[in-house]
C-alpha cells in the first residue's frame, strides 16, 4: 500500500518539480559601493588599519576594533584569491549554478533546504550588535576590495551583504549538509529521467561497494608542560583538507583579538590556530550528528500527510526557485516544490518510504562561537564559548600557556533512545525516535590535562585519546562515536606513549613526520605466508618472489628513495578494491583486519595487479617512492590540472590511509603516470606557549591563489619535506621580515 500511495505522490511530484525555463537576461553588474555613505565608511576603516605581508606573503592585518581587523582579513584574503572566496559563497548560499550551469543545480536545491535567504536576513536583524558589527566589516572588506580592483569581474556575486556571512559559519572544509546524498536528491526531486539515472547509478555502483575513497580529516596533538624540555605545553595543529583550502593569516585589534593560523577563505575567523595564550585544533569527528527519519506518507483529499505516533501531520512545502546560467551566457529558472516534516527537509526516498534529514541549523550561533573562541585565553574561556553548542562536527585539541591541555567533543549532540540504530534510517512514525534536547557539555567525552600528559585525535574515536586516561565507551550512548579507531591513532598512541618527557617543538616535528606505514604491520604477513605456501611450480611463485621478498624486509617506512613504499601502497589499493564487497558495513581497523584476513589467492593476486600497473605505467615494478608521489601547483584552478612534462615535487609520505601521520593525498590525472597530491596536509603548525608563544608553520604551495605571484608555490620544497619555517607572531619578529606594509585600496 506505501508503494502504491508513493507512485501516485510521485506523479504530483514531479509536476510540481518541472523545469521552468525563462529567457532571463543577465543583470547588469552593480557598481560595487556606488552609495557615497559606503565609499566613505570603506575609506575611513580602510584609513584605521594596516596589512602587513611577510616574506612569505603571509598578511599580517591590524585595527583598533575586531571589526576593523576582521575588514582588512578579509580584504587580505580577496587579495590572495578572491575566486576561492566567492565559490565557498556561492555554494554555501545555493547559487554556485548560475556560475556553473545546471550541472550544480542539485547542489544548490540540496543547500537550499536548509539555508533560506529571507531566514538568515531575519537571523542577521536579530543578532546582537557585536556580530552585526563584524558581518558589516566583513561585506565592507570585500566590497571594497571590488571597488579598488575593477579588474577583477566576480563570476556572480558582486555585491556582498552583510547576511550572507550567515550562510557559512563553520570553517570544516564538508558541513554537515554534505552528507546528503546528490543522486537520491535528484531522482525524488528531479523527475523521471532523475529516477532512471539514479537507478543506474546504484546499478553502477553495486560492483564495488566500498571501494577505496581518500580519508578526510585532521591530527591533533597537545603535550603537557611537564612532558617537554621547556616546560610549556606544545601543540600539533595538522589539519587534512583539500589543498590551498585555507588562508594563512594574522588577524589583531586592539580589543583583544590577536589570533594566527589558517582561517577558510571567505570567513573571518581564525578557524585553526593560536593567540598568546591558547591554541586549539579541529579534527573531523565520528559522532552522529546527522540523521535520517523514514516517514510514512499518507494521501487524504489531495494533500499529504506523515505518520507520527497516532498522529497525522500535514506534510509541510515549499517552493524553492534556482536560476542557473545557460551555455549561451544567459539563464534560466527552476522551481521546485520541496517537502518536510518536523524530522527536517524530504531529501529522497528509500523502501518506499520519504527520507527527512536532521541536522543542525544554528548560523548565529556558530558564526558567534567560531570567532569569540579565537579570543579565549584560557580553557575556560574557550569551553564557557563552547556552551553554544554550534559545533556539530569538530573535536577540538587545546593547549593553553597556563599548561591545560584539553579534548573536546563536539557540543552540538542531539540526545537519542540509544536503541535504535541511528547509522540507518529510523522509523519517524516512531515518537521514540525523536531527538530529544542535545547533551549539555558536561554530558560529552572530554578529557582535561590527563594523567599521562598528551592528548590526541586522527578522526578516531575518543576513547584512546589519552591512553590509559581516556573515558570509557560504556560509559556514553553509542551515537557519541561511529568511526572506531584508525591506523593514525595506533600510529600516535605509538609515538606519544612511550613515557618519553623531552617533547620539544623540532620533536614533535619529527613526530608529526614519522615515516612508520602502520597499516602494513598486520598485512604484510598473511601475504608472505600466502606466497611461501604456493606450489613451486604456482605461476605466481616466480614472478611474486622478489616484490614479496621485497615487503618482508621492509620497515613499513616512507620515504622517497624507497620502492617497497611505492609496492606497498599501489598492493594496498588494489586489494582495498578487491575486499570492497566484504568492507561494505565496516568502520575503523575491522577495514583493514579484512584485507589481512582475506584468502592468500585475493592477496596475490592483488600484488600482481600492482605489477601490472607500475610495469604498464613506469617499465618495472621497482620504482622510488619519490618518483612516483608529486606535489605539483602550475594551476589556480580550484579543481588543479597536472602534467608529467612540468616541474613538481618529490613527496615521501603517504595517504593517511596507511597510517601516515602527514597524510598526502593523490590521483593519477588522466594521460599521467604519476600521482599528485590533492588533499591532505595543507597547513601545519607547531606552537610552544611559554612566556612567549613561540610557533613553526608551513603551508602547501603558498599563500597566494596568483601564479605570477612569488608566493603561488614559494613553499612547496618546505611542504614535501616538512620544513617548517619560523611563524612571525610578535611585531619585533615580523619587522625584520616585512615584504610590504600598506593600507587597504593602496
Amino acid at each position: 500500500m506505501t508503494a502504491m500511495i508513493f507512485a501516485r505522490q510521485s506523479t504530483v511530484l514531479l509536476a510540481g518539480a518541472a523545469s521552468i525555463v525563462l529567457s532571463l537576461a543577465a543583470p547588469a553588474a552593480a557598481q560595487v559601493g556606488a552609495d557615497t555613505n559606503e565609499r566613505a565608511r570603506w575609506a575611513a576603516r580602510a584609513q584605521r588599519t594596516m596589512i602587513t605581508r611577510d616574506d612569505w606573503g603571509i598578511a599580517h592585518v591590524r585595527g583598533p576594533t575586531d571589526a576593523d581587523a576582521v575588514f582588512a582579513m578579509i580584504y587580505a584574503q580577496a587579495e590572495d584569491d578572491f575566486n576561492r572566496i566567492e565559490t565557498n559563497y556561492l555554494t554555501a548560499l545555493g547559487r554556485l549554478a548560475e556560475a556553473e550551469g545546471e550541472r550544480a543545480i542539485w547542489q544548490d536545491l540540496r543547500q537550499r533546504l536548509y539555508v533560506d535567504p529571507a531566514d538568515l536576513r531575519r537571523r542577521y536583524v536579530e543578532s546582537p550588535a557585536w556580530l552585526q558589527q563584524l558581518m558589516v566589516a566583513w561585506a565592507d572588506g570585500l566590497n571594497y576590495y571590488l571597488f579598488t580592483h575593477p579588474q577583477v569581474r566576480p563570476r556572480v556575486i558582486r555585491q556582498f551583504e552583510p547576511w550572507m556571512a550567515l550562510s557559512f559559519s563553520e570553517g570544516s572544509i564538508g558541513g554537515d549538509i554534505e552528507r546528503v546524498p546528490l543522486d537520491r536528491l535528484q531522482a525524488f526531486y528531479g523527475g523521471k529521467a532523475a529516477s532512471a539515472a539514479y537507478r543506474r547509478a546504484l546499478l553502477a555502483a553495486a560492483g564495488t561497494p566500498g571501494a577505496y575513497q581518500e580519508p578526510r580529516g585532521s591530527n591533533g596533538i597537545a603535550i603537557a608542560p611537564r612532558l617537554t624540555q621547556g616546560g610549556h605545553a606544545l601543540l600539533l595543529i595538522n589539519p587534512h583538507t583539500s589543498f590551498f583550502f585555507r588562508a594563512e593569516q594574522q588577524v589583531t585589534s586592539d580589543t583583544g583579538l590577536n589570533a594566527y593560523g589558517a582561517a577558510t577563505w571567505g570567513q573571518f575567523f581564525i578557524y585553526q590556530g593560536f593567540n598568546e595564550h591558547l591554541g586549539w585544533m579541529h579534527t573531523s569527528s565520528g559522532v552522529d550528528t546527522v540523521d535520517e527519519f523514514a516517514e510514512t506518507i499518507l494521501e487524504k483529499g489531495g494533500d499529504r500527510f506523515y505518520r507520527y505516533g497516532s498522529e497525522q501531520r500535514p506534510v509541510r512545502t515549499k517552493v524553492i526557485s534556482l536560476r542557473y546560467r545557460t551555455r549561451d551566457g544567459r539563464f534560466a529558472e527552476r522551481r521546485f516544490t520541496t517537502y518536510a516534516t518536523h524530522h527536517g527537509p524530504v531529501t529522497g526516498v528509500a523502501d518506499g518510504k520519504w527520507i527527512a534529514t536532521a541536522l543542525m541549523n544554528r548560523p548565529v550561533a556558530a558564526l558567534s562561537q567560531s570567532f569569540l573562541r579565537t579570543k579565549a585565553t584560557t580553557l575556560a574561556d574557550y569551553i564557557k564559548e563552547s556552551a553554544r553548542r554550534a559545533n556539530s562536527s569538530n573535536n577540538t585539541i587545546l593547549a593553553s600557556e597556563s599548561g591545560d591541555i584539553a579534548y573536546l567533543h563536539p557540543q552540538f549532540v542531539p540526545k537519542r533512545n540509544d536503541r535504535f540504530d541511528y547509522r540507518r534510517p529510523v522509523d519517524g512514525s516512531v515518537t521514540a525516535t525523536d531527538w530529544q534536547g542535545l547533551h549539555t557539555v558536561q554530558e560529552l567525552p572530554q578529557i582535561i590535562s590527563p594523567a599521562p600528559g598528551w592528548v590526541v585525535n586522527t578522526n578516531n574515536w575518543p576513547w584512546s585519546a589519552a591512553g590509559s586516561a581516556s573515558p570509557s565507551a560504556r560509559r556514553f550512548p553509542r551515537y557519541m562515536d561511529q568511526v572506531g579507531e584508525n591506523p593514525r591513532g595506533l600510529h600516535a598512541l605509538e609515538l606519544l606513549g612511550t613515557g618519553r618527557s623531552d617533547w620539544s617543538i623540532e620533536a614533535l616535528r619529527v613526530a608529526a613526520y614519522d615515516p612508520h606505514l602502520t597499516a602494513f604491520d598486520p598485512m604484510i604477513p598473511p601475504l608472505v605466508s600466502a606466497w611461501d605456501k604456493l606450489a613451486a611450480d604456482h605461476p605466481l611463485k616466480a614472478r611474486l618472489a622478489a616484490p614479496v621478498a621485497l615487503l618482508k624486509g621492509w620497515d613499513r617506512r616512507w620515504g622517497t628513495g624507497s620502492t617497497a613504499t611505492t609496492l606497498a601502497v599501489h598492493w594496498g589499493e588494489a586489494l582495498w578494491l578487491a575486499t570492497a564487497g566484504a568492507g561494505t558495513n565496516a568502520v575503523g581497523l575491522d577495514r583493514y583486519r579484512l584485507m589481512a584476513e582475506a584468502p592468500a589467492e585475493v592477496q596475490l593476486a592483488a600484488l600482481a595487479k600492482a605489477l601490472d600497473r607500475l610495469t604498464a605505467d613506469f617499465g618495472g615494478w621497482e620504482v622510488p617512492w619519490g618518483s612516483v608521489n608529486r606535489f605539483q601547483r602550475i594551476s589556480p584552478a580550484i579543481t588543479a590540472r597536472f602534467s608529467d612534462g612540468e616541474d613538481s615535487v618529490p613527496v615521501g609520505f603517504t595517504s593517511a590511509q596507511w597510517g601516515s601521520l602527514a597524510s598526502f593525498g593523490t590521483r593519477t590525472p588522466p594521460g599521467e603516470k604519476r600521482r599528485y597530491g590533492t588533499l591532505g596536509n595543507s597547513f601545519v603548525a607547531i606552537v610552544e606557549f611559554g612566556p612567549r608563544v613561540r610557533a613553526i608553520a608551513v603551508s602547501a604551495g603558498g599563500e597566494s591563489g596568483d601564479p605570477k605571484s612569488r608566493h603561488f608555490n614559494d613553499q612547496a620544497d618546505r611542504y614535501a619535506t616538512g620544513d617548517l619555517r619560523p611563524v612571525y607572531f610578535y611585531t619585533e619578529d615580523l619587522n625584520d621580515h616585512i615584504e610590504r606594509r600598506y593600507r587597504p585600496g593602496r
